[in-house]
C-alpha cells in the first residue's frame, strides 16, 4: 500500500470512529440499503447452493460406493452358501446391477452434473467477490464524501482566516460527492439486474438436476426390477401381512438356541 493509501485508511478508520460518537454526519441512502440487503440474501443463497449441490453429489457417489459394497459381500456370502441357490443367483444379480448402474452413474451422470450444475454456480459465485469490491469502494467514498462535507460544514460555520481554505473544502466535497453519487447509481441500478438475472441463469441447471435424478431413479428400478424375478411372488404380500418378521424372529430364536449365542 503506498503512502496515499495508508493515510486514506488511516483517515476513513477517523472518520468512522467519528461517526460512531456523533461527530460526524453520516449518509444513509435507504435505496442502496435495500438492493444490498437483497443481494446479500441472494448471495449466501448460492453460496450454500453451491456447497449444498456438492455435498447431494458426494453423497451420491458415497451411496453408489457403498452400494456396490454390498452387493459384493451379498454375492460372496449367498454363493459361499449354495451357489446354486436363488439366493446365489440374486446376489449375483443383484451385484451385476449395482456394478451397471455405478458404470452408467459415471458415464452418463458425472461429467454432465459438472458443466450443467457444479460449473455454473462456481461461475455465478465467482462473481460475488466482483461485486463486493465495487461495494467496499463504495462505502469507502462515502467516508470520503461524509468527511469532506464535515469539514465544508465547520469552515462555513466557522470561517477561517485563510480565504482558500473554503473553496478548496468545496471542491473536494463537491469530487467526493460525484465520485460517492456515481459509484452508488451504478450499484442502484444493477444490483437489482443481477438479481432478476439469477432465474433464467439457474433454470437450465434446476431442470438438468431434475432430469439427472430421474435418470438415475429410472435405470435403478429398471436394473433391480430384474433382481425381483428370484424371488417369489408372495415376498411383497407376505411383507405387508408380517410374515416376514415372523420367519425373521423364527430364525433369531434358532440363533438363540446355539450355545454360542445362548451365552450358556
Amino acid at each position: 500500500m503506498s503512502w496515499a493509501g495508508f493515510k486514506k485508511s488511516v483517515n476513513r478508520a477517523g472518520t468512522t470512529l467519528l461517526q460512531k460518537t456523533g461527530q460526524i454526519e453520516r449518509t444513509v441512502d435507504r435505496e442502496f440499503a435495500d438492493e444490498e440487503a437483497k443481494y446479500r440474501i441472494f448471495e449466501k443463497e448460492c453460496q450454500a447452493l453451491q456447497k449444498d449441490s456438492k455435498a447431494y453429489w458426494d453423497a451420491m457417489r458415497a451411496m453408489s460406493a457403498a452400494q456396490g459394497r454390498i452387493a459384493e459381500t451379498l454375492e460372496t456370502f449367498y454363493g459361499a452358501a449354495d451357489q446354486s441357490s436363488e439366493g446365489a443367483m440374486a446376489g449375483h444379480a443383484y451385484k451385476r446391477s449395482v456394478d451397471d448402474l455405478d458404470s452408467s452413474f459415471n458415464r452418463e451422470m458425472d461429467g454432465p452434473f459438472r458443466t450443467t450444475i457444479s460449473e455454473p454456480l462456481g461461475k455465478m459465485c465467482a462473481y460475488f467477490p466482483i461485486v463486493n469490491e465495487h461495494v467496499a469502494k463504495r462505502n469507502k467514498k462515502l467516508l470520503d464524501y461524509d468527511s469532506a462535507r464535515s469539514r465544508m460544514k465547520k469552515l462555513i460555520d466557522k470561517p477561517s482566516e485563510d480565504p482558500t481554505k473554503l473553496p478548496k473544502a468545496q471542491q473536494e466535497h463537491d469530487e467526493c460527492k460525484e465520485m460517492f453519487d456515481m459509484l452508488n447509481n451504478q450499484l442502484i441500478e444493477e444490483l437489482p439486474q443481477l438479481l432478476d438475472l439469477r432465474v433464467p441463469y439457474f433454470d437450465p441447471s434446476f431442470e438438468a438436476m431434475i432430469r439427472m435424478q430421474a435418470k438415475f431413479a429410472e435405470e435403478g428400478y429398471e436394473k433391480l426390477s430384474g433382481v425381483q424375478r428370484y424371488f417369489a411372488d408372495n415376498v411383497r404380500d407376505d411383507y405387508a401381512a408380517g410374515q416376514l418378521d415372523a420367519q425373521v424372529e423364527n430364525v433369531l430364536q434358532e440363533m438363540r438356541e446355539l450355545s454360542i449365542c445362548g451365552g450358556n
